[in-house]
């Protein structure tokens, strides 16, 4: 079953965000209160996993991830040639 949060247009015109932008900051808070894997709070973001680090980065927020993701991106960054 999906169910759809509502935000007033009243309440993202106070926060001067769009839409957008609103699931951003769910997403980074979510991600930042322990809620949310990176995974599931860049999915809700709408961006790409490095764009979302990028801005976990930006914005200080502490990376928490397990060794089997860090292993993960290990892998990848081997394989991108980028390690």
């Amino acid at each position: 079953m999906v169910e759809t949060l509502e935000i007033p247009q009243e309440i993202l015109d106070s926060a001067r965000l769009t839409v957008d932008e609103a699931k951003l900051e769910l997403a980074l808070a979510l991600y930042a209160q322990g809620r949310l894997s990176a995974g599931k709070a860049r999915e809700l973001a709408g961006i790409s996993l490095w764009q979302f680090r990028q801005l976990l980065a930006a914005r200080r927020i502490p990376v928490h991830m397990t060794v089997a993701e860090l292993e993960s991106e290990i892998v990848d960054l081997q394989e991108a040639g980028d390690l």
